[in-house]
């Protein structure tokens, strides 16, 4: 029997209609539907498929646990039972498709089932999708990088003091817990700042200033802070 093949599917940040044709294609041909999730209830990424992919409910389906944990060892349990759940598939010669939310290639916790499974030499393809920082500076109108501008992609969990002086465009990642004190520092430096919370869903919201965030904000939630601009 040949063995099936993986695939890395980013379904973009949250408005079903900004999944790419590939996605859904992928998603619709494939035998198994994976998500990083116990259930489909609480899987955004699955939720996203679901408003353009028909019939996926009716899909066998796979329900990786990804623990949301800075605890390496549990981490590695998790993406090692992970991969090996996928790997059964695989060699059943099912096709899967593992959703994540936003780009594939950008933060995603699916990099390390994707890892595994190819060093185990089963055929593995990543499908790339809006990331959310792209489509945050369309629902706000702005541009990210322009001219010699340069773009940083920073994950705000980790500290941002430092970031905060580079030269160029910001995107602040995952600020999570942290986005009281990511607040403070942005209005500290005077720069122009804007936050997306929940971009593409039906309960975004928009900010234009470091002032206005809500730090009670929810996960997901991007800042992209610009260059001052002096005369």
């Amino acid at each position: 029997m040949n063995k099936g093949k993986l695939y890395g599917v980013g379904v973009g940040p949250g408005d079903p209609e900004l999944m790419t044709l590939k996605a859904v294609r992928v998603i619709r041909s494939a035998d198994v539907v994976a998500i990083p999730a116990k259930s489909p209830e609480t899987c955004v990424a699955y939720k996203i498929a679901a408003g353009a992919v028909e019939g996926l409910d009716k899909k066998e389906l796979l329900c990786v646990d990804m623990p949301m944990t800075k605890d390496r060892a549990l981490l590695e349990k998790s993406h090692d039972e992970g991969a090996e759940q996928v790997k059964a598939l695989l060699d059943q010669g099912k096709n899967v498709a593992f959703l994540t939310l936003g780009d594939v290639a950008v933060y995603s916790t699916y990099l390390y089932i994707h890892r595994r499974v190819a060093a185990a030499g089963c055929e593995a393809e990543l499908v790339s999708g809006i990331p959310s920082f792209c489509a945050a500076a369309a629902a706000l109108g702005i541009g990210l990088a322009e001219t010699k501008e340069p773009l940083h992609i920073i994950p705000a969990t980790y500290g941002t003091e430092e970031a905060l002086k580079l030269p160029g465009t910001k995107v602040l990642m995952k600020s999570g817990k942290r986005l009281g004190a990511v607040k403070e520092a942005l209005v500290r430096t005077g720069a122009p700042v804007y936050m997306v919370e929940n971009c593409g869903m039906e309960n975004q919201r928009m900010f234009y200033s470091a002032g206005e965030i809500d730090e009670n904000a929810g996960y997901y939630s991007l800042l992209i802070v610009k260059e001052e601009q002096h005369d």
